[in-house]
């Protein structure tokens, strides 16, 4: 099994790219497609970067595995699956993602069945890659649709945890549950001590390298939010009262527009165009709750 990490620094997004070298078969989790809000520009290059190393190692791309539906980047599941014949996957739970959003940006003619993705994945499933397993364990509370991929002594755990000296996602969008981030917490810590546990994001003070991964052993002792220490009503606590204080991400208008289509953009208008939908003189966190009067 290899493993190669990028870093996509605007957002703090890591992506990871997954081979088995012996076959050559190869997983790219959680791919970035870097946006400028101001231009409206989409811009490729990052992803291009983890595609030529794809193919410098001469893999195929057989999959595009997607841990949840991200609010604070695009994903380039859709291009990759354009340029490399990829399949995307993710947790069954992006249909109910689908549902809240669609409703929060009007998208009457999207479908939320789950149909933009080639595989919904539950608890327990297999992903085969060559001769890797990919092994799927639902793990919610950040969103609904949250799942790990674990394979050998790796889990690539989307935003389930953050390296130990950042600790936790919020859970306060639709589908979230501090609760149940704790448990998911909990039920990764009882994997084995020595399992590397990839990040989705880290965010690094000036003068310091961005962290891709942590063991298990190093998540449960030294966690600032979950430690081996923690009961589940100090977590709740502790993750109410900071996301209570959080502002929303600087792209989560384009993301969830973009993501819970797979990384599609948007129908284009009759002048060929694809628009994103802004709402006016409301806030997005308005409509998150339903108010739309």
């Amino acid at each position: 099994m290899k493993i190669k990490s990028f870093y996509e620094p605007e957002s703090g997004t890591w992506t990871h790219l997954l081979a088995d070298p012996v076959e050559s078969k190869a997983a790219i989790i959680d791919p970035v497609w870097v946006f400028d809000p101001v231009s409206g520009r989409a811009d490729a290059a990052f992803i291009d970067q983890v595609l030529a190393e794809a193919k410098s190692a001469e893999y195929t791309v057989e999959w595009v595995l997607e841990t949840h539906a991200h609010a604070d980047h695009l994903t380039a599941a859709s291009l990759v699956r354009q340029r490399t014949g990829a399949k995307i996957a993710c947790g069954k739970g992006i249909r109910e993602v689908q549902e809240n959003f669609a409703r929060v940006f009007n998208m009457t003619d999207t479908p939320v069945d789950g149909s933009q993705f080639d595989r919904l994945l539950s608890e327990g499933d297999v992903i085969r890659l060559g001769r890797l397993d990919i092994h799927v364990m639902e793990t919610p509370g950040h969103t609904g649709d949250s799942v790990t991929y674990r394979a050998g002594d790796a889990a690539f755990i989307g935003d389930t945890l953050f390296s130990p000296t950042r600790g936790s996602a919020r859970c306060d969008f639709p589908g979230g549950c501090a609760g149940q981030l704790y448990d998911s917490i909990r039920k990764l810590y009882q994997l084995p001590a020595e399992t590397r546990l990839f990040l989705c994001h880290d965010y690094p003070d000036n003068g310091e390298q961005p962290v891709s991964q942590v063991t298990v052993a190093v998540s449960l002792a030294r966690n600032i939010h979950v430690s081996a220490d923690t009961s589940r009503e100090e977590f709740i606590d502790l993750r109410t009262r900071r996301d209570a204080q959080l502002g929303l991400p600087k792209l989560i208008l384009p993301s969830l527009q973009v993501n819970i289509l797979a990384g599609e953009a948007p129908e284009p208008d009759s002048n060929g165009v694809s628009y994103l939908r802004i709402p006016f003189s409301r806030s997005v966190a308005e409509l998150i709750r339903g108010d739309f009067k």
